[in-house]
């Protein structure tokens, strides 16, 4: 007879058999998924006629499908631990959104639905029509001459990106769109209160790190909310069905950086139509020392810089500085700190026109087709998923939550 403490018990070979069962788990619910991805959609969004935000989706699958993907009794269970002792349970959300984004029909589908305004900016929209000010807990946002202004104004943590941040630039980035009066689009960080930096504009710190080692940073409404919705939105337009000759609402939009884009602010700057950068800034995207991959960067990157450079920034960790030529291909625009307000009104100048609009469209749909997009972020869905449980990422974050910028 043996107890707990015999010594006969194998807690490695007991550990490593739970491993192998969930790996069988996860094995047959991928191939469920791959298999009925177009019915399991349809079911949930009543034959495609319902939109659905990815959010939702995921909800509305646990409970039509128990077993397919988390219930919410799950996630509010996983969301009160560190992502240190979370169970893994979005590696199963992952799978499923990987194979409803891979279905031919339900892919498209689920991507549009991510393109069209959310409820909270619909509610705000009067105020902003009216008053041409919207102030959140992340961004600032202010019609001036045409132009909405967007300030990150997270001064306290570097403009670090969260949930918060994701909520509300994708507001900000809806309330731009839908207002008629506004032809531009300008992000740019705000002020400082940060000891370091206190007194100077930051662009972006890129991901929350603390937040992150808190099991704070969601797969469903960070990582993919942020790269489906408001990224998407700025690069391909609002998607409102209220024109014959396009679906899509979309205008020009400008990117001015002070002091550094770190991972997600460099990733950013990757689909605006003009970046200004002041001389003094550098661009990074520290996937190799996180861990984790940095956005749809692997997909624009390349294109956009070549891919010796992009393999060099994205694997090897390595710093861009504004003024330097392989930073060119990013930058298009570099100013010295104290003549940045009058190279952003000459910018701003140059995007102000309807033939702008046309081509950048056209430049957008034939450098990034929808279906590359889509093909690109379905494989992310899961292997980001994975990333943010992988072992080397779990020892990491605690050195995150210390060290964080």
């Amino acid at each position: 007879m043996t107890t707990d403490s015999a010594p006969g018990l194998d807690l490695r070979a007991l550990a490593g058999e739970a491993h192998r069962v969930d790996d069988d788990i996860r094995a047959l619910r991928t191939a469920f998924v791959e298999a009925h991805a177009e019915e399991i959609y349809a079911e949930l969004t009543d034959g495609r006629t319902r939109y659905l935000r990815i959010d939702e989706l995921v909800r509305a699958a646990a409970l039509a499908f128990p077993g397919l993907v988390p219930s919410e009794q799950q996630m509010a269970a996983e969301r009160s631990r560190s992502q240190a002792e979370k169970e893994g349970r979005e590696i199963d959300q992952g799978i499923f959104l990987r194979g409803i984004l891979r279905a031919p029909k339900a892919g498209p589908h689920l991507l549009d639905a991510m393109l069209r305004p959310t409820a909270r900016a619909q509610r705000l929209l009067p105020e902003f029509l009216e008053t041409g000010v919207v102030e959140m807990e992340a961004v600032r946002l202010e019609r001036r001459d045409g132009v909405a202004h967007l300030t990150l104004c997270r001064d306290d943590c570097l403009n670090a990106e969260d949930a918060q941040q994701v909520d509300d630039m994708e507001t900000a980035v809806d309330l731009t769109l839908l207002d008629p009066s506004v032809r531009v689009g300008l992000l740019r960080g705000g002020v400082m209160s940060h000891s370091r930096y206190l007194g100077r504009r930051v662009f972006c710190a890129g991901i929350n790190l603390k937040k992150l080692s808190a099991g704070e940073i969601p797969l469903v409404d960070f990582l993919l909310r942020r790269e489906t919705g408001y990224i998407q939105k700025i690069f391909r337009g609002l998607l409102t069905d209220g024109s014959w000759h396009s679906r899509f609402t979309d205008k020009p939009w400008m990117a001015a950086v002070d002091s550094f884009a770190i991972g997600g602010g460099t990733q950013l700057l990757l689909v605006f139509d003009h970046v200004l950068a002041a001389s003094d800034t550098y661009l990074s995207l520290p996937a190799a020392k996180e861990g984790i991959i940095p956005g749809v960067s692997n997909f624009r990157l390349s294109r956009i810089a070549g891919p010796r450079v992009a393999r060099q920034v994205i694997l090897g960790g390595r710093k861009l500085r504004a003024d330097e030529p392989d930073a060119r291909s990013i930058v298009d625009e570099v100013a010295a700190p104290d003549e940045m307000d009058a190279a952003i009104d000459g910018a701003l100048t140059r995007l102000d026109g309807e033939a702008v609009v046309a081509n950048r469209r056209m430049l957008n749909l034939a450098e990034e087709p929808p279906e590359e997009f889509r093909r690109y972020i379905a494989e992310f869905a899961l292997q980001q998923a994975l990333r943010i449980y992988g072992a080397d990422v779990i020892g990491k974050v605690d050195g995150f939550a210390v060290g964080a910028r």
